[in-house]
């Protein structure tokens, strides 16, 4: 039969301190498992926190009204009604605690009966990832545009002042005016007449002269007045001339800042719209990037459908899984389960780790006692517990096999086989133990025939056949029906290498096949004593394994890795890294590496505090000693042989 690949994820949740390995042949199917079981934790969690607030709130809320209490002391009338009301929730508390303890209770014994009522059968179109690209298209967002400025008002000018107006000059005298009369004796007297002649002359010439001299000075006050005027008009129209610059110096400087802005604000608007473009397409890229991750998710569980109809192997048990594990419990279940589907037998067998008797509720009902003040507990009898375990384990075998039977679509399984396994305190040595208590191999056609809404869990379950220990609860174990084969096809015969080789064999020169078999030899020396199985993988060393080791011991036991380097230069850290990861891939308890050689200090650093051996060349003879076999270690000889094959 081909090789499979074989995947596996370690689910962890610290709060719940809960951890589980997940594996399946298909990567996808593994971590789908993995994302609904962090999902279920998280939902424990979230149902721890409100009990315990809860919890909180009523223990909160008793210390307050014991201190409202103690304040109303003086007040009769109040402290009576405080106190009944105190009274009054104290006895709902415990009215609810004991609803809570009972249905608990009723809950385990009903296990059965709540698989009844849902249909088991994985519906393939739920487990595929039908929301929408719920992140928004980045928007664009442009700066506001500028306003443009108010363009600046025109200057108020000054008034130019008037021109002045010419001072009115008089008229110049009149010669007739100044004409003298002459009467009768003028004529008669010639001087007389001369001499009136003259003063009209005289006083002629005098007004001439005056009206001369008054013309002269408005002339003067005149051209003084205009020179003030023209200078007025100068200053004023400079004045207008300096106020009208400005204000066009004004309007070009406004209108440029404007288009400055303008310029500024288109770049920048450029820039904006760059960045948009890029981020556009960026959130297409993921838009496209996440539907084209929900369509390969898709098509991967349309994939695992068609394989599960065709009945592949893997297929099976992947889906046998993920029916088991959708299956609701309390949240105190550690619902860890091994399983392997046999196609030849069309048979499945679950190997499930029950919870243990103290893991299950005890408190059967709760009430108040007002005369005392506080809770009364019942607890289940140690025989009502012992009846309640073995129940609940006889109907979580026989939901199991309901379950896997009801969600078979695929008409795959003829049979189930159920192995309970319990891990838990021995009470005579007070060390964990780990023991199959009922063991069962049902068959699908007859077990569907069964009305299990009817039925007792243990009498059905022993007219299956069924084995189990008389009182479950005392971990006594009994052989299963059938076990889980652990074979890895990886494995191939071994064939003896430590009889072949003495105190000349330089290890680090030995074929590198020939030194993977000796170390699964000397590994198989070493824990045969303890009933242990060592093999060795193919030549191609698949899934960087050289040989495993299987311990029966329950405390110390498991599945070993070990690794084989027949190295002639220091093993680095990468070596011990790399089998880190095969531990946690193989899901074994341990991982040895073995070399010819030393390890660095940032390889031993790597492993302190992990579940890993580091063995040198010296600790490899020493170990072949131990078993009656010599060999010798020389690295500069090594290096030079392969000098030469080079």
């Amino acid at each position: 039969m081909a090789y499979k690949t074989i995947w596996e994820i370690e689910v962890r949740h610290d709060g719940l301190g809960k951890y589980r390995h997940i594996r399946g042949s298909d990567k996808y199917v593994v971590e789908q498992k993995a994302s609904y079981q962090k999902l279920q934790w998280d939902e424990q969690w979230q149902r721890k926190l409100e009990a315990d607030h809860r919890a909180q709130e009523r223990r909160l809320a008793a210390e307050q009204k014991e201190r409202l209490r103690e304040q109303v002391a003086s007040e009769k009338e109040r402290l009576k009604a405080e106190a009944q009301r105190y009274k009054d929730e104290r006895n709902q508390g415990a009215i609810d605690r004991d609803a809570e303890a009972k249905a608990a209770i009723e809950v385990l014994k009903n296990i059965l009966h709540q698989t009844l009522r849902v249909n088991d059968a994985i519906d393939w179109n739920q487990l595929k990832d039908t929301t929408t690209f719920k992140e928004s298209p980045p928007k664009l967002e442009l700066p506001p545009p500028p306003e443009n400025r108010p363009l600046p008002t025109a200057p108020t000018l000054d008034v130019v002042p008037l021109k002045p107006v010419p001072a009115v000059r008089s008229n110049s005298p009149d010669a007739a005016k100044y004409q003298p009369v002459l009467g009768f004796l003028d004529h008669l007297f010639p001087s007389r007449k001369a001499r009136k002649l003259e003063e009209a002359e005289a006083l002629f010439q005098k007004d001439h002269a005056r009206w001369v001299e008054e013309c002269k000075r408005f002339d003067d006050q005149d051209d003084s007045e205009l020179q003030k005027w023209e200078h007025k008009k100068k200053v004023v129209e400079n004045r207008n001339a300096a106020f009208c610059a400005d204000w066009e110096r004004s309007i070009e400087r406004t209108r440029k800042e404007d288009t400055d802005s303008w310029s500024w604000w288109e770049k920048n608007c450029e820039q904006v719209r760059d960045k948009h473009s890029e981020a556009m397409k960026e959130w297409a890229q993921r838009k496209d990037k996440f539907y084209a991750r929900q369509k390969e998710s898709s098509a991967a569980i349309d994939q695992n459908h068609e394989n599960y109809m065709a009945r592949d192997q893997g297929a099976i048990a992947d889906y046998c899984d993920s029916v088991l594990s959708n299956s609701s419990y309390p949240d105190y279940f550690q619902k860890e389960l091994d399983l392997d589907y046999n196609a030849d037998t069309r048979t499945v067998v679950v190997e499930y780790d029950l919870p243990s008797p103290e893991s299950l509720p005890t408190l059967k009902d709760v009430q108040y006692v007002q005369s005392k003040d506080e809770f009364k507990e019942t607890h289940l009898s140690e025989r009502e517990r012992d009846s309640l375990y073995d129940s609940l384990l006889y109907q979580i075998a026989l939901r199991t096999i309901h379950e896997l039977f009801e969600a078979d679509t695929a008409d795959a399984l003829d049979a189930v086989v159920f192995n309970g396994i319990v891990t838990a305190k021995d009470k005579t040595t007070g060390r964990n133990i780990t023991a199959c208590v009922l063991s069962v191999l049902a068959r699908k056609e007859p077990f569907m025939h069964i009305n299990l809404a009817g039925i007792d869990p243990k009498a059905c379950f022993k007219s299956l056949k069924g084995v189990a220990a008389s009182r479950l609860s005392g971990l006594s174990p009994i052989p299963p029906v059938m076990m889980i084969d652990k074979n890895d096809r990886r494995f191939v015969a071994g064939y003896r290498i430590a009889d072949y080789i003495n105190e000349s064999t330089n290890l680090a020169a030995m074929d590198w096949e020939d030194f993977e078999h000796l170390i699964r030899e000397v590994f198989e020396q070493e824990f045969v004593s303890g009933g242990g199985e060592v093999k060795v993988t193919q030549a191609s060393r698949d899934g960087g394994v050289d040989a495993v080791a299987f311990d029966p011991d329950p405390i110390r036991g498991g599945k070993i890795v070990i690794q084989a380097k027949r190295y002639t230069n220091t093993v680095g850290v990468s070596a011990v890294r790399d089998l880190y990861g095969t531990v946690m891939n193989e899901g074994a308890t341990k991982g040895i590496l073995v070399t010819t050689a030393d390890y660095g200090p940032d390889a031993y650093e790597f492993a302190k505090g992990k579940p890993l051996t580091l063995l040198s060349g010296s600790n490899l003879l020493h170990l072949l000693e131990k078993h009656g076999h010599q060999a010798r270690i020389n690295l500069r000889e090594a290096r030079q042989e392969d000098k030469q094959k080079l």
